[in-house]
C-alpha cells in the first residue's frame, strides 16, 4: 500500500475513534427500555439527557423525530397518538429499544398490599405457575425515598417483565391479576407501572404543596438550603491548589490545638505550609510524616492527594509519589475535620518530609482557614427538627420522575400504616390525587381506590376502629372527588394476616371501577351501595343509598348485620335493620332518640352483608343527624 494512503487511512480511523469518544452517549430514563408498554391514543413524550446542544434522533415506526439537548442537557420529542399494537422497535441515536407494545398503562402505588410479591399466591392460584401472556408487562420502580429534593430519574436496576411463566415471579400480585383482567376486557396490551413500598405512610406519597395543612410534614426548604451551604466545604477542590494565594489566611503555630490558635469552630479547617526544596529532594519518592491528627484528615502535596485517615489514633505516614515534589516552592495542604471542634496536631509527634535527598521539618508556622463551621448552621438546623418526619419522600423519588410517562389511570392501595390516626387521611388522599393529576398533567386522571380489607379479630360489641376510619375517608374521597372509584374488600381479608392473599377478587372489583370511570360504561353498576343520607323518624333511622343497582339485598340471605345506632350520648349499640325498597330502616329498643348510625364500623366487619342485587357489598360508613 502507498505510504501516503496508509497514513491517511490511519489518521482517518483515529479521527473517527476520537470523534466517537468525544460524543457523549444519550442517556434514557430507566422506564424507557426493552419490552415497555406505551400508552395508546395519547401524545407521548420520549425524553432523556445528553451533552448540551447534542443532536438526538428518535425513530419509531419508520418516522424520525429530531431534537437537541438544551443547556441543561435535557431533551425530548413528542410522538403523535399511537393505536394499540406492536411489537415495535425504537431507535434513539445509538440506543435500540426492542419489543415495544402500545396499549394501556396503569400506575399502581401504595404500601405492602400493593407490594405483595406474586410468589406468595401460587398455592392459592396455581395457574400463575403456567402464566403465558406476553401482552401484559410489569415494571417495579426501585425504592427512592428523598424528602429533601425532587429526583429527575428513578434508581437503576429495574426492567420490564412479561406475564409469562419464566418472568411472572418478578411481578407484584395485584398488578398481575388486574393486568390479566384489563387485557381480557380491552384486548389491548397492558403495562403495570408499580411504584409502591411496604409500610409506607400516605404522607410520603403526597407532594409538598398539598401538605401545607400539616406543617409538621412540610420541609423548610430555605433552611435546608442554608444548612447545605453552610456545611459544605468551601475549600473542596480549591484550597489544595499550590498556586492559591493564602496570604490573607490566619497564621498558626503547629503542632497545636484549635483552641490554642483561637479557632472557634466545629467542622473543617484547612492548613497550608509552603516549603522550599533544593534539587537533591525534588522529584523523588518521599515519606510524609504528619504525626497524629484529631479527628480525620486528607493530605495533599502540590495539589496531589497523598492520603487520608478517618479517625484519631493512627500515626499519619503518607507516600509522596516520585515527580510530585519540585525544586523551589512546594505546598502541603491538610484538610482537618473535627465535628466536635477539638481539632489538633498532637504535640511531640513527627512532622516532616523525608526522602533520600534530605529531610524538612514541618513544625512551626502554617496558614489556616475555616472550611466548614457547623455552628453557623445551628439556627437553621432548629428549623429542621421535623426532617425525619416530613412527607413527600416517596413522591419525590418514585412518582415525580415518572411525570413524563403517560398513563391511563392510577390504582391506590394503602392505609394500613395510617390506621392509628385516620382523621387526616381524607385530606391527605385528596391532596395525593390532586398532586398526582397536576404532575402527570392529567386533570381527570382516573383513580381506582382499594378500600382496606377486614383484619384482626372480631369484637362482640360496637367499638372504635382506626381501620374503619380509613375506610370512611376512602369512601368520602370516592364520593366527592370526580373520576374516582372505590373497590370494597372487607369480605376478602384475613383476620390473622395483614396481607390477605385473595388479590384476584380485588382485581375483579377494580376492573368494575375501571370499566365505568376509565372506559366509559356509565350505566354499569360498578360498586356496592354507597351511603347518601339519613332521616330520623321517632326511634327509627331511615337510610338512603346510591349505587343500588337493581335494588338492595342481603348477601347470602337472612338478616342484615353490623348496623349500630347511638343517641346523644354517643354510645353505639347493635341495631335491627331491614330493607324497605331502596331504603334501610335501622332501630334498637335501647335507643329511643337516635342521632347517629354506623355500618360495618370495625376492624373486621366480614359478616356485614348489605349489598345490591348485583352482589356488590355496601361500603362501610358512619353518619350523624347533623350531617
Amino acid at each position: 500500500m502507498n505510504r501516503k494512503i496508509a497514513t491517511c487511512t490511519v489518521l482517518a480511523a483515529l479521527f473517527a475513534l476520537f470523534a466517537a469518544g468525544a460524543q457523549a452517549k444519550v442517556r434514557l430514563p430507566r422506564l424507557i427500555g426493552d419490552r415497555m408498554v406505551l400508552q395508546r391514543d395519547a401524545e407521548l413524550k420520549i425524553w432523556g439527557w445528553a451533552d448540551a446542544g447534542e443532536k438526538v434522533t428518535v425513530k419509531f415506526r419508520d418516522v424520525y423525530y429530531d431534537t437537541q439537548a438544551d443547556a441543561s442537557g435535557r431533551w425530548h420529542v413528542m410522538l403523535p397518538p399511537q393505536p394499540a399494537g406492536g411489537p415495535y422497535l425504537m431507535e434513539v441515536n445509538e440506543h435500540v429499544i426492542r419489543d415495544i407494545l402500545v396499549g394501556d398503562v396503569y400506575l399502581c402505588s401504595g404500601q405492602s398490599n400493593q407490594e405483595t410479591p406474586i410468589a406468595r399466591l401460587v398455592e392459592l392460584f396455581p395457574e400463575i405457575e403456567v402464566a403465558n401472556n406476553p401482552n401484559i408487562r410489569h415494571f417495579k420502580v426501585p425504592t427512592s425515598n428523598t424528602p429533601e429534593a425532587l429526583q429527575e430519574d428513578i434508581p437503576g436496576g429495574a426492567v420490564w417483565h412479561l406475564g409469562t411463566a419464566s418472568e411472572v415471579m418478578n411481578w407484584t400480585a395485584l398488578a398481575y391479576f388486574l393486568a390479566q383482567e384489563l387485557n381480557a376486557y380491552t384486548r389491548v396490551p397492558i403495562g403495570m407501572l408499580v411504584s409502591s413500598l411496604g409500610g409506607s405512610a400516605i404522607e410520603s406519597w403526597v407532594p409538598q404543596e398539598e401538605l401545607k395543612p400539616f406543617p409538621d410534614l412540610v420541609l423548610d426548604k430555605a433552611a435546608l438550603d442554608s444548612v447545605r451551604r453552610l456545611t459544605s466545604d468551601q475549600g473542596a477542590g480549591r484550597w489544595a491548589d499550590p498556586d492559591l494565594d493564602d496570604d490573607a489566611w490566619q497564621t498558626v503555630q503547629l503542632p497545636g490545638t484549635w483552641q490554642e490558635a483561637g479557632i472557634k469552630a466545629r467542622g473543617v479547617v484547612w492548613y497550608r505550609k509552603t516549603i522550599g526544596l533544593d534539587a537533591d529532594m525534588a522529584g523523588k519518592f518521599s515519606r510524609l510524616y504528619m504525626g497524629t491528627l484529631v479527628d480525620n484528615d486528607s493530605v495533599f502535596v502540590n495539589g496531589t492527594f497523598v492520603g487520608r485517615t478517618t479517625y484519631t489514633y493512627p500515626p499519619r505516614k503518607y507516600n509522596v509519589p516520585a515527580g510530585v515534589l519540585r525544586e523551589g516552592k512546594n505546598v502541603i495542604a491538610v484538610k482537618l475535620t473535627a465535628p466536635a471542634g477539638n481539632g489538633e496536631f498532637v504535640k511531640d509527634k513527627p512532622y516532616k518530609l523525608v526522602n533520600s535527598g534530605g529531610e524538612v521539618s514541618l513544625t512551626g508556622a502554617w496558614k489556616c482557614r475555616v472550611g466548614v463551621n457547623l455552628d453557623a448552621a445551628k439556627p437553621y438546623e432548629a428549623r429542621l427538627k421535623n426532617l425525619k418526619r416530613v412527607g413527600s419522600g416517596l413522591y419525590n423519588g418514585m412518582i415525580y420522575p415518572l411525570r413524563d410517562y403517560r398513563v391511563k389511570a392510577a390504582v391506590w392501595y394503602q392505609g394500613e400504616t395510617n390506621a392509628g390516626d385516620p382523621a387526616p387521611y381524607e385530606t391527605l388522599l385528596k391532596g395525593l390525587v390532586k398532586g398526582w393529576r397536576e404532575v402527570l398533567q392529567m386533570p381527570d386522571l382516573p383513580f381506582l381506590l382499594v378500600q382496606l380489607p377486614n383484619f384482626m379479630q372480631k369484637r362482640g360489641q360496637p367499638s372504635e376502629s382506626g381501620w374503619a376510619g380509613i375506610r370512611e375517608a376512602q369512601l368520602q374521597v370516592a364520593l366527592t372527588v370526580p373520576h374516582t372509584a372505590l373497590a370494597t374488600t372487607y369480605d376478602v381479608g384475613e383476620w390473622n394476616d395483614i396481607h390477605p392473599l385473595n388479590k384476584k377478587t380485588v382485581a375483579q372489583r377494580l376492573l368494575l371501577g375501571a370499566r365505568r370511570i376509565v372506559y366509559g360504561e356509565k350505566k354499569l353498576t360498578s360498586s356496592g351501595p354507597l351511603y347518601k343520607d339519613m332521616q330520623v323518624d321517632g326511634n327509627r333511622v331511615i337510610l338512603t343509598f346510591t349505587e343500588t343497582g337493581r335494588g338492595l339485598a342481603v348477601k347470602g340471605g337472612g338478616k342484615l348485620k353490623h348496623f349500630a345506632i347511638a343517641g346523644a350520648d354517643g354510645k353505639y349499640v347493635w341495631a335491627d335493620a331491614v330493607i324497605r325498597g331502596n331504603k334501610v330502616i335501622v332501630s334498637s329498643p335501647e335507643v329511643t332518640d337516635p342521632v347517629a348510625v354506623r355500618y360495618a364500623w370495625a376492624d373486621n366487619p366480614s359478616d356485614a352483608n348489605l349489598c345490591n342485587k348485583e352482589g356488590l357489598l355496601a361500603s362501610p360508613f358512619q353518619a350523624k343527624l347533623s350531617e
